[in-house]
Order: C-alpha cells, then sequence, then structure tokens
C-alpha cells in the first residue's frame, strides 16, 4: 500500500529487457537498499512508524492487547479500501493480501475473528492511535516517519511503482523525473509514498493533486484531469483492468538522492502493543520460512519478487 506518504528513478534504459526492469531488486545490495532509507528519511513529512526499538512495553498489572483480544474473540483492523491490499469485495467480505495474512495470524494467536473498520488512507494512523481498531492491516509502506508514530511487523511485501496514464502514453512518462521535465499533471492518493516521491525529484508538492483512491485517480486520467496518477505497481495494474481510455506503464524502481526509495508494506500496532507486534511477528517469520506466505497473497497478484527479508527495525532505521 498502499499504498502508502512519501518518496524516483531514472526510466529504463530501453535496450534493456522486459524481465529485468520487471526485477529490479535483483543487483540491488541489502547495503543500497538500506542506504535508500536513509535518503527517504530526508525527503519530507511521510508516514510515521520509526521508534521500532523505543517504546513503551505494557505496564505491569496491566492485561495486554493480545490477551484481550484472545478473550474477545476478535480483532479490528483498519484498511483504506485498496485492491491488493486490503478492500471489502463484492460479496461484502473482507479480503486483500494483508487481511487475508491477518486471518491466518490471528486465528494461531487465538483470536478467531477478524472485523474490517474501513477508513481513507490518510486516517489509518491517526485511527490505530485514537483505538478506533487494534492493527492497520493495509500493506502500508514503512517509514523512519510512520516509524515515530506507530510500530510496525517486519514487512509482508517488497513493491515497485507505476503509472496509470492515458492510452499509448501520449506524454512518455515512465518515472518522476519524466513528469517534471515533460511538465505533466500528477495525482496520487491520500497519504500515498509516492507523493514524497515525487516531490523528492522536483515536482512541486503544491500542484499534485491528492485523492482519496485509485479508483479516483483512473478517473482523473480518463477524463483528462491530469496525466498521470502515481502509486504501487500491483494496485496501478489491478485498477486499469478493463479500462479502454487508460493504461499501466511498467513498474519502476523509485529513487531518492541517487539511492532506491524502498517500498515495504507490514502491520501498523499501537507503541504499546509490542506483545502483540512481537507475537506477530514470530507467526509471520514462520509463514515466511515455510512458504506459506507467499501462497496466501499469490491470489492478489504478489509473486516471489515481491517476497523480502527486510526487517521493520532495518526500514525505521
Amino acid at each position: 500500500m498502499a499504498p502508502p506518504q512519501w518518496n524516483e528513478t531514472g526510466k529504463s534504459d530501453s535496450n534493456e529487457s522486459l524481465s529485468n526492469r520487471n526485477r529490479p531488486f535483483e543487483g540491488i545490495s541489502r547495503r543500497s537498499l538500506l542506504a535508500g532509507l536513509g535518503a527517504l528519511g530526508a525527503a519530507g513529512a511521510m508516514g510515521a512508524a520509526a521508534g521500532c526499538s523505543r517504546v513503551p512495553a505494557v505496564g505491569a498489572g496491566h492485561e495486554s492487547l493480545l490477551e484481550r483480544l484472545r478473550g474477545q474473540g476478535t480483532a479490528r483492523v483498519g484498511i483504506a479500501g485498496e485492491v491488493p491490499y486490503g478492500y471489502i469485495n463484492k460479496q461484502g467480505e473482507l479480503t486483500g493480501e494483508a487481511p487475508e495474512i491477518a486471518k491466518v495470524i490471528f486465528k494461531r494467536l487465538g483470536v478467531e475473528n477478524v472485523v474490517p473498520v474501513p477508513t481513507e488512507f490518510g486516517s489509518l494512523i491517526p485511527g490505530l492511535r485514537s483505538q478506533q481498531f487494534d492493527v492497520v492491516s493495509a500493506g502500508m509502506y514503512i517509514t523512519p516517519e510512520r516509524c515515530e508514530q506507530v510500530i510496525f511487523s517486519d514487512p509482508e511485501y517488497i513493491m515497485l511503482d507505476a503509472f496509470i496514464v492515458r492510452k499509448g502514453n501520449p506524454k512518455g512518462l515512465y518515472n518522476y523525473r519524466d513528469i517534471v521535465e515533460k511538465g505533466a499533471r500528477m495525482a496520487s492518493g491520500t497519504a500515498y509514498a509516492e507523493i514524497d516521491y515525487a516531490v523528492a525529484n522536483g515536482v512541486p508538492r503544491d500542484d499534485i493533486l491528492v485523492l482519496p483512491d485509485q479508483v479516483a485517480g483512473l478517473a482523473a486520467v480518463e477524463q483528462g484531469r491530469v496525466d498521470v496518477f502515481a502509486g504501487t505497481s500491483l494496485t496501478v495494474r489491478q485498477v486499469v483492468r478493463g479500462s479502454n481510455r487508460a493504461e499501466a506503464t511498467e513498474p519502476f524502481q523509485p529513487v531518492v538522492d541517487g539511492e532506491p526509495a524502498i517500498g515495504a508494506g507490514g502491520f501498523a500496532f499501537r507503541p504499546t502493543s509490542t506483545d502483540l507486534r512481537d507475537a506477530f511477528n514470530r507467526e509471520l517469520r514462520e509463514l515466511k520460512e515455510s512458504g506459506e506466505l507467499l501462497e496466501i497473497v499469490k491470489p492478489f497478484g504478489f509473486t516471489e519478487d515481491e517476497m523480502t527479508d527486510l526487517t521493520a527495525k532495518e526500514l525505521c532505521s
């Protein structure tokens, strides 16, 4: 997820093969990836979850959140209605890569039911902190700024960006620098990381049209209100299906200050919910090691390329 707010890339060499462009993390060292996080942290006002190792523990004599959820038998998860990360399907059921992971993990933790609390993406962290729900289950990017407000599980995926553009991509927009150089009109979603990626590459923040979600972004491109809508590659690819006026560009690696800006999504918890976050992380690690995680998210378009062994501690630092 979404997304995501906050932080491009040079256009792929025309001689580079399509398969290589779709596998950009190959050949990028862990050191380079983490260096990119430092550049991202300097980019501006993003999301919120850095103090992963500086959070207060549940006080002595107080029931932990995990214990309370086990007693209730229900966990409330915040979602932002973004396909494929977390949404309500046509049958009125909670689904998406993050909620499906949450269902499996919470059941293993002794919590049988997962109940959705839909909200806008920009309201997920405020809603979590005000206890409207117990965990953000929306594939939220883990950034140092977000880490100052919430604590994160380790990421369940790593993701590239892509654009929604008019059919045929008439302005030739393939990355954030193209938007600047060609004077294109850009939109992105509320609190999406792509906003800061664009700003870091020279797009004036005040010139970016902020829309509720990718569906509104598709409409804006189709209607000619903007030239491009920026989002994660999976979100963009799925929302343009069936459109005869818009298409998705090839995925690309955002770059900030010459370093890759890492889009890796995880589950967010209140800073006092370390017991729940740690138990959730243990189960998530087992899903990764067994290969079950990939099987859970495959139906939503995820592949081995999106799997990652990065940690929240690395992404928050």
